[in-house]
């Protein structure tokens, strides 16, 4: 029977997907870092309001006279758009595809886009279910590398990774020294902790490996004064560099693509006392929680910790009780 062109299709998708999958990932050029520039990743949960903390700290920043430089490592490709009011700036990885289709190579003015003495630009990443987001970080700082980052003259490069995604690519900064420290991003709930405690565990786990990489503190966003994130921050030996509070002009203005990490502002003494602790900050190795430890910080009526575990039975998955039988196994003595 012949196949029909959609089935074909089909069959080149799942085959062009394997081809990618079985791909090993190029190594990530390591180049040394100019002491001067502090080069800060950023972790924490989708949602969490990493975007909206980084661009009013770069913007604020940039108003105190320091020369920064925001990336956007999410493959959402959003972190750029409140700095931008709304506007969405050209990506890495779509622009590098579509200059080698042309024959042509990046520049800065392709990707690098400012605002108010900001720098920003966004890796970007794969539409959905073609590609791997970490294999699109991997790329997008091998374009960075060739565009000269290292030899970039910043005093702050601030480096925004989703931290709920654990695969290779999104820990590049951690496992590779490609920053100094971590500062994570988290609220009073159990998943964003979760988040951040996973980001410490990583640190931890690359520290005992001979990384360098410490982290350097917590932020507190739409803190609503429950105190879970300062209990986390406190047992993992990390200190609170900011507690953003839950505000309803805050959420507002984020909302209209404001920024609000201005000198003139009302809160703008805030973002200038986070953008003081995070450039004074040292990088520590975090203390880790258990899950048990972390479920610790609630309540037992919040995340269920009176629950207990019921093992499953063969009658409860198939009806019938199991039968044992005799193996057919043949084992061999060893000699």
């Amino acid at each position: 029977m012949e196949a029909t062109p959609a089935k074909v299709q089909t069959v080149k998708f799942v085959e062009q997907l394997r081809r990618e999958a079985s791909q090993e990932p190029d190594a990530v050029p390591t180049g040394k870092v100019t002491k001067e520039t502090q080069i800060i990743a950023i972790y924490g949960k989708g949602g969490i309001g990493k975007s909206f903390t980084l661009a009013n700290l770069s913007y604020m920043m940039a108003q105190q006279g320091k020369k920064v430089l925001l990336i956007g490592c999410d493959p959402k490709s959003d972190t750029t758009s409140l700095l931008f009011g709304g506007k969405a700036c050209p990506t890495i990885i779509e622009t590098s595809s579509r200059k080698k289709l042309a024959g042509e190579s990046v520049s800065i003015g392709d990707v690098c886009f400012k605002r108010d003495g900001v720098f920003a630009m966004e890796l970007g990443g794969p539409e959905v279910g073609r590609g791997c987001g970490g294999r699109g970080i991997i790329h997008g700082f091998e374009t960075l590398e060739k565009l000269g980052f290292h030899e970039w003259g910043f005093d702050y490069v601030l480096l925004d990774f989703l931290g709920d995604v654990v695969c290779g690519g999104f820990g590049l900064p951690i496992a590779r020294d490609m920053c100094q420290k971590v500062i994570v991003v988290a609220s009073n709930d159990l998943q964003s902790l979760y988040v951040a405690n996973n980001v410490c565990s990583a640190v931890e786990y690359f520290r005992k490996l001979g990384g360098n990489v410490g982290v350097a503190g917590m932020v507190i966003n739409k803190d609503d004064g429950t105190g879970e994130a300062a209990a986390f921050a406190e047992h993992a030996g990390i200190p609170v560099l900011a507690a953003i509070p839950a505000n309803e002009d805050i959420r507002r203005k984020s909302a209209s693509y404001e920024i609000i990490g201005r000198p003139e502002s009302e809160w703008g003494p805030l973002f200038a006392e986070l953008a003081k602790n995070v450039a004074e900050a040292p990088p520590q190795r975090p203390k880790p929680m258990t899950q048990d430890g972390l479920l610790g910080l609630f309540s037992a009526d919040t995340v269920g910790r009176n629950v207990v575990l019921d093992p499953a039975t063969e009658f409860d998955m198939c009806g019938v009780s199991s039968v044992v039988k005799p193996t057919l196994e043949v084992v061999y003595d060893t000699v």
